[in-house]
């Protein structure tokens, strides 16, 4: 055996056992004649003592020793006389006998340290380097974690895990899609899955009744810090059920991770908002409830005073920060500054202050009485010491969006978005459809496989954009860790929704022809829901990004550094694919 116990394991009941480790270096120190190595693996460090005294050799061969080189030693088991608190096995140390170097290592490219003198991009290139630091394997040890109490939930409820297939024909409505050429199968493709949407609605059809998945999902699509190309689903689908029952299964999911994987208890039911709530009253479909600053809408107390920047907007809402009034010149001129990045897109930013004495001082006072200005302070339910931010614009919902990033800065300014509070909550009654402008039709605002309500079924020959959909996001802290939706099960109604899409007939049946096709023989009413397990894990974690949580994230630009994917095929590669390669030149580097 090349070790009998970890680097994590030993306490002090282990005193005077002989010992094998085996591990990485992570330190060397030479204090007269002894020299001290910090011997790492996953599960821990172990302080290793070289005395010159006892073998003079062995400790010369100690002191050689290099960062990161993987060595076996034996020894006893000592009690230290300095002991360390703040590591698990602080109390004791290992006199060493015997040396082995297993593999000597080149000087890393960077410190294998919880706080690393390593950039992005290096760490990314030498990701087995990274790995071995405790905060990103602590991430991956979660992650399994998570996985586990995933499939231990889901099996208690009587889910089915069950494979679908990776390579798939390729679905344009959505994302774009990542596509495979079949050397078999000349100029066609396959694509890779975004989601094993139809296939499990088909193990419904299928008798199937619950069913689960933790799967790759693949999306061609610009990358933010929630984005990879490559992700992975909790994937659940279920049948004879209607919306509550799937609410109520996964919102039983969520507060078993939540008690099992950060001792979070929660007992309260999510809150409900409707889609266009959210919208209005906090500027996004997944609001961040951690702290309140909700908009208030100021048409009817500030248009018609004569300045027309307000006068001529189609929207004027506003937040109070409570407790900001403090807030100087500079700071206020940094926040205008922020709202009219290109990103977010504001022409500027009105203020006012409510000071000690309940009066208001506005950046707008010379067009405003302070009575009107006293108005604005009733509407916004503002107390001496607040400050009141106005965004106005004439696109309501984009400036509303606008007012959204602002809301969500001041909050991260105030200290009000802490990783350690959580707020969940369930977004429901989506518009079914959205309208393109670069398609110009109507787009389903999830995916063409979502059930209307019942009540609005009506209304898809009369006014399709009015319809809501059976469709549901989960959100926790402002994050879209999941969402689903109630299936559409009969043929009949899903070549009316295909149709509303700009479908024809034959363009159905030649993408979906298999999927219609089964629901004519008894499918079941069902419905699902799929979570996020890379924001559900970066969420638990704390982080800001999911791509510490993946073992092999890509970058920024979707390229994996440390293998350099994508890469150029060989023309033989290409002649047996039976393609040939032909870039724009507005593409080419």
């Amino acid at each position: 055996m090349y070790r009998s116990e970890t680097c994590g394991e030993l306490r002090i009941a282990d005193v005077g056992r002989e010992v094998k480790l085996a591990g990485w270096v992570q330190r060397v120190r030479k204090m007269g004649g002894m020299t001290f190595v910090d011997l790492r693996d996953r599960y821990g460090l172990t302080q290793l003592v070289f005395n010159v005294e006892n073998d003079a050799a062995l400790t010369e061969a100690a002191n050689h020793l290099g960062r990161e080189w993987v060595v076996q030693v034996t020894g006893k088991v000592a009690e230290r006389t300095s002991k360390n608190p703040n590591m698990p096995t602080g109390d004791i140390e290992i006199i060493v006998d015997s040396l082995r170097v297993l593999n000597a290592s080149e000087v890393p490219p960077f410190t294998i340290e919880d706080d690393t003198d390593g950039g992005d991009d290096l760490r990314m290139r030498f990701r087995y380097l990274d790995l071995r630091r405790n905060a990103v394997r602590k991430n991956l040890e979660l992650r399994h974690r998570m996985t586990m109490e995933v499939r231990r939930y889901l099996d208690s409820k009587g889910f089915l895990e069950i494979e679908t297939p990776m390579l798939v024909g390729s679905t344009p409505e959505g994302a774009r899609d990542f596509v495979v050429p079949s050397r078999m199968n000349p100029g066609q493709f396959y694509a890779l899955p975004q989601s094993p949407q139809t296939l499990k609605q088909l193990l419904m059809v299928s008798g199937m009744d619950r069913y689960f998945q933790i799967v790759k999902c693949f999306r061609d699509e610009d990358l933010r810090a929630d984005r990879q190309p490559e992700f992975t689903q909790i994937d659940c689908e279920m049948s004879f059920v209607e919306q509550e029952d799937v609410i109520s299964t996964f919102e039983g999911m969520a507060k078993h991770l939540f008690k099992e994987l950060r001792g979070v208890e929660l007992t309260e039911p999510f809150l409900r908002m409707s889609w266009a709530y959210a919208m209005k009253y906090y500027g996004s479909d997944k609001p961040d409830l951690r702290f309140d600053m909700r908009f208030v809408e100021l048409m009817d107390v500030l248009k018609g005073h004569g300045f027309s920047v307000f006068d001529n907007a189609q929207y004027i809402g506003g937040i109070c920060a409570k407790g900001a009034a403090g807030y100087t010149r500079k700071q206020l001129d940094a926040l205008t500054e922020y709202v009219k990045r290109p990103q977010i897109g504001a022409k500027g930013m009105v203020y006012a202050r409510v000071e000690a004495d309940g009066t208001v001082k506005s950046s707008v006072d010379k067009f405003y009485s302070q009575e009107t200005l006293q108005e604005l302070r009733k509407a916004m339910n503002a107390e001496p010491g607040d400050l009141i931010l106005i965004l106005s614009g004439d696109d309501t919902m984009k400036t509303r969006k606008q007012l959204c990033e602002l809301r969500l800065e001041m909050g991260r300014q105030l200290g009000l978005r802490d990783k350690n509070k959580f707020a969940c909550l369930w977004v429901v009654d989506f518009p079914m459809f959205e309208w393109s402008e670069e398609e110009g039709r109507l787009m389903a605002m999830h995916h063409p496989f979502t059930h209307p309500k019942d009540e609005d079924i009506p209304l898809l020959d009369t006014d399709p954009a009015a319809v809501r959909a059976d469709a549901y996001d989960m959100v926790v802290n402002g994050v879209e860790v999941g969402g689903g939706s109630i299936r559409i099960h009969d043929s009949a109604l899903q070549a009316k929704m295909f149709e509303i899409l700009g479908f024809t007939p034959e363009k159905a049946q030649e993408q979906f022809g298999f999927l219609m096709n089964a629901f004519k023989y008894g499918a079941p009413p069902h419905g699902g829901l799929a979570y996020g397990l890379d924001r559900w894990v970066s969420l638990f974690a704390g982080l800001d990004s999911i791509r510490d949580c993946i073992a092999f994230p890509k970058n920024n630009s979707g390229r994996d550094v440390m293998l350099d994917a994508p890469a150029a095929l060989d023309d033989k590669q290409l002649d047996e694919l039976n393609l040939k390669i032909d870039i724009r030149e507005s593409e080419k580097h």
